[in-house]
């Protein structure tokens, strides 16, 4: 006798609810929660540049939407994902769309992430943000406490805390491989845009494809110019935070996970000549992390445009240094020093006697490995653990001690924090700062 077909979802469906299957329909899971077996249907805000990445990186999924302010950036994106519908404004996107959307990437200028995170979150979205968490200090905090409020899974863009090597730092300093850390020391050679500049004056126009006023978004209105968009934007503290708000995110994430450091309780600023509305086009900014449960005070030492910490007496005189111009990390520690680069790749004790007998006697695995930035928060979005970089969890916090910095040579100032709250205790800092208002249209 011919059988009839059934669909899995509808067999599911008819299974007794004392039976043990492990297929769980999604409206059973509730609001959030999404069947282990299903694809998450995502909408990607931002589909040019790092969003373009981002798109591949959750393609195992369904890629439901796709939305951005310039098709033009987006035309790759769309032609590789034909079904996806199309939008311009996230908002309208989430609006019309949004009982179908499980889950949102966004992949735009820093100044976008917050309301683009938080109106998705609202909708009990899942959100994977890209580095930096948003741009200021009262953005970042808003979008932890929607990811605590609404529940759902939350990763920020930065892969290098998914990465072995980062856990491998910490197995290797936790076992004592270079003693007692006291200094940490970072750099990057960015920026790849101008900054240290003042606003444009010339006039051009809007490119077609472009839409100005949404890209715009949340920000003070103002003239479109080639400097800002599509990617000369970081440079301006309208719309991104400098060098340190694009690359601590990554150089600094090792330390900032290994030794706990948590808020700091002082940020000293240096630059070259600072601009009211740009980052400056160098600077060196030391934060000062106070001692906390076995671990000394420790100081970590940014440096950005191509300034690099002094060569250590350890290398050999044919050694290049720093090993990568382009980023990397020095860790100072009492029985030795320890390099790295950018996303903490390739880690090497100084010490070639010390680097050969941890290359022979391996320190133990002490942290689980992960599948991946994209697929931890996918897992998560389906039930599985939080995702390592989650918002409230681990990448607000982050985040915000990045911005600290942004904020002490923003200022020209030492600024002077309490370490239990993050505030400031010594300067006023302009409200605009920290919790920027928005143009009529957006919130948080």
């Amino acid at each position: 006798m011919a059988r009839k077909r059934i669909s899995r979802r509808s067999f599911v469906g008819g299974i007794a609810a004392g039976a043990a299957f492990t297929i769980v329909p999604r409206h059973v899971l509730g609001r959030g929660f999404t069947a282990p077996s299903d694809k998450l249907n995502i909408a990607c805000i931002g589909c040019g540049g790092k969003g373009r990445s981002d798109i591949d990186g959750v393609a195992t999924e369904n890629i439901y939407a796709l939305c951005d302010v310039d098709w033009s950036m987006a035309q790759d994106a769309f032609q590789n994902f034909p079904k996806a519908k199309r939008f311009r404004d996230y908002r309208e996107m989430l609006d019309k769309e949004g009982k179908n959307i499980d889950a949102v990437t966004v992949s735009t200028p820093d100044h976008s992430h917050a309301p683009a995170g938080v109106a998705a979150m609202k909708l009990g979205k899942h959100a994977f943000v890209q580095k930096p968490l948003a741009r200021t200090l009262g953005e970042v905090r808003a979008l932890a406490q929607a990811a605590r409020q609404y529940k759902v899974a939350t990763q920020m863009g930065n892969q290098g805390h998914t990465h072995d090597s980062t856990r491998v730092i910490r197995e290797w300093v936790e076992a004592g491989a270079i003693g007692t850390v006291r200094e940490v020391h970072c750099w990057t050679n960015r920026p790849w845009w101008p900054q240290g500049i003042d606003r444009p004056l010339e006039e051009y126009h809007v490119p077609q494809a472009l839409d100005w006023n949404l890209w715009l978004g949340p920000a003070a209105e103002r003239p479109y110019h080639p400097g800002y968009a599509p990617f000369k934007w970081r440079g301006w503290w309208d719309f991104g935070t400098g060098s340190l708000g694009d690359m601590a995110c990554h150089i600094m994430d090792a330390s900032f996970w290994t030794l706990d450091l948590g808020y700091p309780s002082r940020v000293e600023p240096e630059s070259t000549p600072l601009f009211r509305e740009t980052a400056p086009a160098t600077s060196r900014i030391t934060y000062w992390f106070p001692a906390k449960g076995n671990r000394p005070e420790v100081k970590v030492v940014w440096r950005d445009g191509a300034v690099y910490p002094p060569r250590p007496p350890e290398l050999a005189d044919d050694a290049v240094w720093p090993p990568d111009a382009g980023g990397g990390q020095l860790w100072i520690g009492s029985a030795g020093k320890l390099v790295a680069g950018t996303y903490a790749d390739d880690p090497t004790l100084l010490d070639a006697a010390k680097m050969a007998d941890i290359k022979a006697h391996a320190v133990p695995q002490k942290y689980p490995r992960s599948a991946g930035v994209y697929a931890e928060w996918i897992a998560a979005a389906k039930g599985g653990p939080p995702a390592g970089s989650a918002f409230d969890r681990y990448s607000g916090a982050f985040t915000e001690m990045v911005l600290l910095g942004c904020l002490a040579v923003r200022m020209g100032k030492t600024l002077e924090v309490d370490p239990a709250t993050g505030a400031v205790k010594n300067v006023t800092v302009p409200q605009e700062y920290i919790q920027p208002s928005y143009r009529a249209g957006w919130s948080l």
